[in-house]
């Protein structure tokens, strides 16, 4: 394990609890030009988003990549920024606790120095009991010190929010007994997707052992509502892939029909995008 590596990961921790109080905000990434161009926007460091990525080799999100394309996905990401990456490895590339290891000893191998865990068996459900998925965990930090890395940041996802787990009224006492034994399986932090009600986040925040981590994106509060009630970290998923392939649909619909090119206005200048890379690539 490069020395170089594990300052990453000290800094990654180190950004999840800033003094003044900022939320470490994660503009998903899902190749090594959009991480670049991330980076360059001013980003303290990249998180992946498994679907982006998925998409982006023609593939479904939800276990559409095998944890070899994946791990090299990230690898091209964490060759292209000089900050910390965190990978999104769904849910481990297999139900097993060794799966689970094996894709946390890819993704440090390809420069990670943090992971997103989750506790759905698939798109939709159904979630891993709360025993099984503490299991999970516990074999995610034994990798990750067996590999020379123990600072790895491991975000544990769940997805009681996200996919409606259970009757509304019990999620959040749901949410919190997961949260209890993710914790002390060894995870960093809480991610709970579909979850942006303020009073409730803020509930969560007050009694979780976790730091709590949000996913935002249009019509959800802005950043600073959610630092206000305390939550410590905030992703948009795939909200950036699906802005930018909305872009490439729409502008491609209007050059098709009307021979016009409007929708490609406010594009990213051609040098902007291969300078990042062509920095990334030097450094290298």
């Amino acid at each position: 394990m490069e020395t170089a590596q594990r300052e990453l990961a000290d800094a990654l921790r180190a950004l999840h609890s800033a003094s003044d109080g900022r939320a470490l905000v994660l503009p998903n990434a899902w190749d090594a030009a959009s991480a670049a161009l991330i980076a360059q926007a001013g980003a303290r460091a990249i998180a992946t988003t498994s679907g982006g990525v998925a998409w982006s080799a023609g593939r479904p999100d939800g276990h559409g990549l095998t944890r070899e394309e994946m791990a090299a996905a990230v690898r091209r990401i964490a060759d292209a920024v000089d900050v910390p990456v965190s990978a999104d490895i769904e849910g481990g590339y297999g139900p097993g606790a060794d799966d689970v290891a094996a894709t946390v000893r890819a993704v440090i191998a390809a420069g990670a120095v943090g992971v997103n865990v989750e506790d759905s068996q698939a798109p939709g459900g159904p979630l891993y009991d709360v025993s099984a998925q503490a299991v999970r965990l516990s074999a995610a930090r034994s990798a990750a010190e067996e590999t020379g890395l123990p600072g790895l940041w491991i975000n544990a996802r769940t997805d009681v929010f996200l996919f409606g787990i259970g009757a509304a009224e019990e999620r959040v006492e749901h949410v919190l007994t997961r949260a209890k034994a993710y914790a002390d399986a060894g995870a960093d932090s809480l991610f709970v997707p579909g979850l942006v009600d303020l009073d409730t986040v803020a509930e969560l925040v007050r009694r979780s052992p976790l730091p709590v981590n949000v996913m935002t994106g249009p019509g959800a509060p802005p950043v600073t509502a959610f630092e206000a009630v305390g939550v410590r970290r905030v992703s948009v998923g795939t909200a950036l892939a699906q802005t930018a392939y909305g872009t490439v649909q729409r502008a491609a619909a209007e050059l098709l029909d009307a021979g016009t090119y409007d929708a490609m206005r406010g594009a990213a200048d051609f040098g902007t995008v291969n300078n990042a890379v062509t920095a990334a690539h030097a450094a290298r």
